[in-house]
């Protein structure tokens, strides 16, 4: 015998989420399947939070700095929450909807228990619908993992810094420093 996984569609969560479904649990989708979030650690609430206020004050008015709030990707069924979206600076649109991956710049994930997670199944989902531009902040391993140039479903570009600067590709004039990140 087979066993098959029912896959949601987009609606399908949104509709549990206006039914109040989910309501008591923290949830995303991810590839049509909804997923645990696990909560996040004061360690991993701050940083990601110091790091959203960091990159306002280098961006200014050329992004908005969304944090831990949805994106929705259609072609993989998935609306996940990344830490920080760095988008266009939409406002009137996203109140009728959430960032697609055509306004998206760049996404950050800060990974203590979600660092598999990050690096594989949000990896490949957000390498298929084109997102330029990943980065996941290693908090175990104080690194940052800079992904690029998605083909083929994977990135094709990986960098490692555990210090320096990196310039989004978006934005090559922006010097974000990586112990920012970091600490």
């Amino acid at each position: 015998m087979t066993i098959t996984t029912a896959k949601w569609t987009i609606d399908d969560y949104h509709r549990m989420i206006e039914v109040g479904l989910v309501s008591d649990r923290s949830v995303e989708l991810l590839n049509g399947e909804i997923i645990e979030m696990p909560p996040e650690g004061p360690e991993h609430a701050q940083m990601s939070t110091d790091a959203g206020d960091y990159l306002r004050s280098l961006l200014g008015e050329k992004a908005l700095v969304r944090d831990a709030k949805p994106i929705t990707i259609q072609q993989t069924s998935s609306e996940p929450q990344p830490d920080l979206a760095i988008v266009q600076p939409l406002r009137a649109l996203y109140r009728t909807r959430h960032p697609y991956p055509e306004n998206i710049f760049w996404l950050i994930e800060y990974s203590f228990t979600s660092l598999s997670k990050d690096l594989d199944a949000k990896r490949k989902a957000y390498a298929e619908a084109g997102i330029v531009e990943y980065w996941v902040v290693d908090l175990k391993n104080r690194l940052v993992k800079v992904l690029r140039n998605p083909i083929n479903n994977n990135y094709s570009d990986e960098v490692t810094l555990v210090d320096g600067e990196i310039s989004p590709m978006a934005f090559p004039e922006i010097k974000v420093l990586v112990r920012q990140l970091l600490s």
